[in-house]
């Protein structure tokens, strides 16, 4: 049995666009994004594979008696990088797919 008319031309496709979908992934990893809490007191950086890179906390910050709030910052700090991060990849798929949302694809 043949396969349906066009099928090798579909499955072209899906192979060029994993292949691109792996250089954008690549791509992303390389590029970072910044965050920081507390006016800028804590400040991290991570990259599109969702990975922390850095860490800065201005000497300022630290307080021997109220440590809570500088895990605090440090917490808020690296949540919103993540989510920088995360929004930057989803906005880099964006662009390879067309804006179509694929199950399991971010």
């Amino acid at each position: 049995m043949k396969p349906p008319k066009g099928m090798g031309n579909l499955m072209k496709q899906v192979q060029e666009m994993q292949e691109k979908l792996l250089e954008m992934q690549e791509k992303a990893g390389e590029k970072t994004v910044e965050a920081s809490a507390g006016g800028g007191m804590v400040m991290v950086v991570a990259n599109g594979r969702q990975e922390v890179l850095s860490i800065k906390i201005d000497a300022a910050v630290i307080d021997p008696n109220d440590i809570e709030m500088l895990e605090d910052l440090v917490v808020a700090a690296v949540n919103e990088a993540l989510r920088k991060s995360r929004e930057m990849v989803t906005e880099e798929m964006g662009k390879l797919t067309g804006g179509l949302r694929i199950p399991g694809l971010f």
